[in-house]
């Protein structure tokens, strides 16, 4: 196996010496190329954190990430725009979508920036829309197509650059049920067929039942990982539920 992700004693406070919040306590894992990774935790428990952390959007307060043997907790500047530009693919809540550019557009924009021929770009685009299944709907503007489609544009536009990992922040919360099951019979078919590296936090156990692998998160720590192996969705679906419980604290917010 490959390691492509390496999160090693992560930390990260907020505030002064009077009031600190340990939002991620030294904490450790490993993610292998071409793994789909779910991280779950009630409210609070430093998933998003940790994610943010991944991701560059914060800073660690100590310990080292590497994402391909690249430490980029030592990034600045220019060398973290580069890399997080190269190297990463969003999918978000909200879509983040260009009201003011077609589906086509908002998934070409990132390698028009980086002036790759157009007939590659057509190449590309029509190869992940058909994997998503959103070739019909390409020329349409995002006011004119649902959400459940909206985010396989988003997904789309995330990996259609290669990227080496794909950081995914509850990506179904707001799709109803049926979108939400499209959506990741999508993106689990994109994790099998491009060997696509993936990350999700999500607070939904449902969505969860879509990944290889779980890891869950309790004040900061590591808590429990569950990988699906052999299971079937259903199998692993209960399995999730019942470390859900043993997690404690308000289950609304992990269910």
């Amino acid at each position: 196996m490959n390691t492509l992700l390496e999160v090693q004693n992560v930390e990260k406070y907020y505030g002064n010496k009077g009031n600190i919040t340990k939002a991620i306590d030294d904490l450790s894992f490993e993610v292998e190329k071409g793994e789909f990774v779910g991280i779950m935790g009630a409210s609070g428990s430093g998933k998003t954190t940790l994610l943010n952390c991944i991701s560059t959007i914060d800073n660690v307060t100590s310990g080292h990430i590497r994402v391909d043997g690249k430490d980029i907790t030592k990034l600045r500047g220019n060398k973290l725009n580069e890399f997080r530009r190269d190297n990463l693919g969003f999918v978000f809540q909200d879509f983040n979508l260009l009201d003011t550019l077609t589906a086509y557009e908002n998934i070409a924009l990132a390698l028009t920036i980086k002036k790759m021929p157009a007939a590659e770009i057509d190449e590309r685009i029509q190869v992940i829309a058909g994997a998503l299944g959103i070739n019909q709907i390409l020329h349409k503007y995002p006011y004119e197509i649902s959400g459940g489609q909206k985010q396989r544009v988003a997904c789309a536009r995330a990996l259609i650059t290669n990227p080496k990992l794909v950081l995914a922040d509850e990506p179904t919360g707001a799709l109803d049920s049926k979108s939400s099951r499209m959506f990741l019979e999508s993106i689990e078919e994109l994790n099998r067929q491009l060997d696509a590296t993936i990350i999700m936090v999500t607070h939904d156990a449902f969505t969860a039942s879509y990944c290889r692998r779980i890891i869950f998160i309790k004040d900061g720590r590591i808590f429990n990982e569950l990988v699906r192996g052999r299971d079937t969705r259903k199998q692993f679906f209960d399995k999730i539920i019942d470390v859900v419980t043993l997690l404690g604290g308000d289950n609304n917010d992990v269910l």
